[in-house]
């Protein structure tokens, strides 16, 4: 018989990490909920909520204490002794809350797009090296555990040699979407860089993902992008718009989105190989495998919460999912949207207006594109841009400089 093992010493339990909340209204209330999760089983207290007016008992909800509030995020971060911040804030001010935070000593979950050009991701990035600050950006779908499942029937060979890898979302907007904010639908505001276009935000994780599964997802993996860019709606970015990226390995991504579906669904990821492909719809976590000769099959997968992952890095050096340094390849798309021409209008006959969904005090109304569900499914099909697959509306793609 072999020797007993030796009884493992009992772990002692750890105490709760503070953390603080930048912006808890709007998909703010996403993280609130988290974070009250999270606070049930023990792993975080939320110390602070920064917002410009406190939140009142009924937004706070259950379950969380009493978290101290202030619209000064420095202070907040010193009084609580946070060691986590998560920021979810306009697009143009998270560099500056990211460091202010770091400076303070914080950790960070900071939400995506990480900033609204390169040159504030590379001076973001650098500071908080220099802080030696742990930062995850708020790309969920890159801690879904469909995504290693993927890569490995494909380095497994199950869809052979692969040809390329396609997005497509074709979502809906109601025309409310763009003055829920000051800075909603802007390409700048004041001055400042925003870009807050569908590419860049809403179906932002349509491009990320594409990249993750093409292992192209740092800055240097990009060698370049074209783009087409438009808007049916009257606001300044796109919500209609396509991308080519071509990446240093030899794959190309493309994507091709819009906020003025006719029926919407859900957004998805495909690789195409010469023997089969596999679509990956993001948002539910499945996955669906078809092969040559093979009848289709269907799974669904589990995620890593991604402040969950930030909490286990932070106590026992878990690795990061998404590290600022894994999103340089999105950045390079970000500041390639934000230096193109300005977004094409739509021709009034190529929209049409129809009832929203959004229940407001007026009826909400929302604009679609004729046949730009098809025309998203081309897309993400052939690797195609809207010029190509022959939109009448659509013009020659704009190459974009590598910065």
């Amino acid at each position: 018989m072999g020797t007993a093992p030796e009884p493992k010493e009992p772990t002692e339990p750890q105490e709760p990490i503070p953390l603080v909340l930048a912006g808890a209204r709007g998909h703010g209330r996403r993280h609130l909920d988290n974070i009250r999760r999270l606070t049930a089983e023990g792993k975080v207290r939320l110390a602070g909520v920064c917002e410009l007016a406190p939140l009142t008992r009924e937004e706070l909800g259950d379950g969380l204490g009493e978290p101290e509030q202030s619209a000064d995020l420095a202070a907040l971060v010193t009084r609580t002794g946070a060691r986590i911040a998560v920021i979810c804030t306009p697009i143009h001010t998270h560099a500056d809350l990211a460091l202010t935070a770091a400076e303070r000593g914080a950790h960070l979950l900071l939400e995506k797009p990480p900033t609204p050009s390169y040159a504030e991701f590379t001076r973001m990035s650098e500071g908080l090296r220099g802080y030696g600050t742990a930062c995850q950006i708020g790309f969920q779908s890159l801690g879904s555990h469909a995504l290693p499942a993927i890569r490995k029937l494909v380095a497994d060979g199950h869809i052979g040699a692969i040809r390329g890898i396609g997005a497509a979302g074709a979502w809906a907007r109601d025309e409310d979407y763009y003055t829920r904010a000051p800075w909603a639908g802007h390409r700048t505001l004041d001055g400042r860089d925003v870009v807050d276009g569908v590419l860049t935000n809403p179906l932002a994780h349509a491009i990320a993902t594409a990249l993750h599964l093409a292992d192209a997802d740092r800055a240097e993996d990009v060698a370049g992008v074209e783009l087409e860019l438009y808007r049916a709606n009257a606001i300044e970015a796109d919500d209609t718009s396509c991308v080519r990226i071509r990446t240093t390995c030899g794959t190309t991504v493309a994507a091709a989105v819009t906020l003025c579906a006719e029926e919407p669904g859900e957004p998805y990821v495909v690789v195409h190989g010469d023997r089969g492909r596999i679509t990956f719809w993001y948002k539910l976590d499945r996955v669906r495998i078809e092969r040559d000769g093979a009848p289709p099959e269907t799974t669904d997968h589990a995620r890593t919460d991604l402040l969950d992952n930030l909490v286990a890095h932070l106590r026992d050096g878990t690795g990061l999912l998404v590290p600022p340094d894994r999103t340089g390849a999105f950045m390079r798309v970000v500041e390639a949207v934000r230096t193109a021409p300005a977004p094409v209008p739509l021709p009034a006959g190529a929209w049409r207006t129809e009832p929203g969904a959004g229940v407001t005090a007026r009826a909400a109304k929302r604009r679609v594109v004729t046949g730009i569900d098809r025309l998203v499914t081309a897309g993400a099909e052939r690797l195609a841009l809207y010029s190509e697959l022959r939109a009448p509306w659509a013009a020659p793609p704009t190459e974009v400089p590598h910065p």
